[in-house]
């Protein structure tokens, strides 16, 4: 079975957010995926980059492949703008009056030091969002202190808990804090456009890399009131029966048995209906208890069956399990091909011919967005968006050649 569902660029492509434009800039991951959320909802994201060099996310080559470049600056414009000087900042105001956001992820402070602090930004448009994302906020005693995601995953509580009880603590292995600070973000900045859309008035949004981490951990902060917060290695508390066993054939499935419906029609089927009258696994809290004792029991059923067998017996009697797939097995899975949850699109310059990565989501029927550029070289779209607010190719000419704007680079090999 193919992995490849080819997707062609559909530059007519529009979603919820047309005609709303959000100045982007913000570099590295909590940014990108800021402005890639608002992008493939149909936002015009124009990345404002330094001429030399633009976005770090560039220079991170794997297998000679900008890869985290490629995936969270697909949808955008590139402008590049030496914000430096006062012509810079000049020409920045200026695209500020038709914008509706600005996002930006410097360190506190370094937005004021340019002269483009808040007031200044509102000043020039009343009506303008100005989203900040930065390691530990704008407030606060860390405030000015650098910080990265996996600072955010340690201080959160997330990284305590993740791994196992006999290993030091384990950091995820995506990044996770910076995806879900641009996630808050994004949607943070299109609450505050609707607000200010319907009457109200431009505003700042404070979001640290930490705070949005913190809060997915749900209710752990009351589950360490009550004394019962899980240890590293005993995973949520949200099912009493949850686990990942292996199978005869040395495959992996995860089972999560949340409603107590299904945790007695689960040991019913295994031939272990009794289990449940001991009161080690009587309750809910019991089994919350008791976890390993209980997987034991499950985990012996599994380990005597392959993993098709077990999948076509617990999923017959509508328990609640699922094979654990490697990104590998995930791009070849037949649900995963019928909803085309990944995508093969048209590399460009250094890239392969195709291009894989995450499609549009959520699912919209009304507005369905789409895929309608690249990750765009930088400078790619100085003279188209510049143009937009007035400059003559005769201006643009005069400032690329005394550094104020850069030029469009093809990206072959390095930047």
């Amino acid at each position: 079975m193919t992995s490849t569902v080819p997707r062609p660029f559909e530059p007519d492509a529009v979603g919820p957010l047309l005609g709303c434009r959000v100045l982007d800039l913000s570099r590295l991951v909590s940014g990108g995926h800021c402005g890639v959320v608002l992008a493939d909802l149909g936002a015009d994201v124009i990345k404002i980059e330094r001429p030399d060099g633009g976005d770090e996310l560039r220079g991170g080559r794997i297998a000679g492949v900008a890869a985290f470049w490629t995936v969270y600056n697909r949808n955008k414009r590139s402008v590049s703008i030496d914000l430096k000087s006062a012509e810079g900042r000049d020409i920045l105001l200026e695209l500020v009056r038709t914008a509706d956001a600005l996002v930006e992820n410097f360190r506190p402070g370094t937005l004021e030091k340019l002269g483009l602090g808040p007031e200044v930004l509102l000043q020039a448009n009343p009506k303008l969002v100005v989203t900040r994302i930065s390691g530990w906020g704008q407030t606060g005693p860390y405030s000015r202190m650098p910080g990265f995601g996996t600072l955010a995953e340690a201080v959160s509580g997330f990284m305590y808990r993740n791994g196992y009880a006999d290993r030091p603590p384990a950091a995820p292995p995506t990044a996770l804090a910076d995806m879900i600070a641009g996630l808050y973000a994004a949607t943070a900045t299109v609450a505050a456009i609707l607000h200010a859309r319907g009457g109200g008035g431009g505003q700042t949004i404070d979001v640290s890399l930490f705070e949005p981490l913190a809060s997915m951990m749900g209710p752990d902060a009351l589950l360490d009131q009550l004394g019962h917060l899980p240890a590293r290695g005993e995973g949520t508390r949200a099912s009493s029966v949850k686990g990942v066993f292996k199978t005869s054939d040395g495959k992996w499935l995860a089972l999560s048995a949340g409603a107590e419906r299904i945790v007695e029609r689960l040991f019913a089927t295994i031939g272990e209906p009794e289990v449940l009258r001991d009161p080690r696994f009587r309750s809910y809290q019991a089994r919350l208890d008791h976890r390993a004792e209980i997987n034991a029991i499950i985990g012996r059923w599994v380990e005597a069956r392959p993993s098709a067998e077990v999948l076509e017996i617990l999923r017959g009697q509508g328990i609640t399990i699922a094979p654990v797939l490697s990104m590998s097995d995930a791009r070849r899975d037949p649900h995963f091909l019928a909803r085309e949850v990944y995508v093969d699109v048209p590399g460009r310059d250094d890239e392969p011919e195709t291009v894989a990565m995450h499609n549009v989501v959520p699912r919209m029927s009304g507005t369905p967005s789409g895929l309608r550029r690249p990750a765009p070289r930088l400078g790619e779209h100085n003279d188209e968006v510049l143009a937009e607010i007035g400059l003559s190719d005769e201006a643009l000419r005069d400032l690329v050649a005394r550094g104020v704007l850069g030029t469009a680079s093809i990206e072959v090999g390095n930047v």
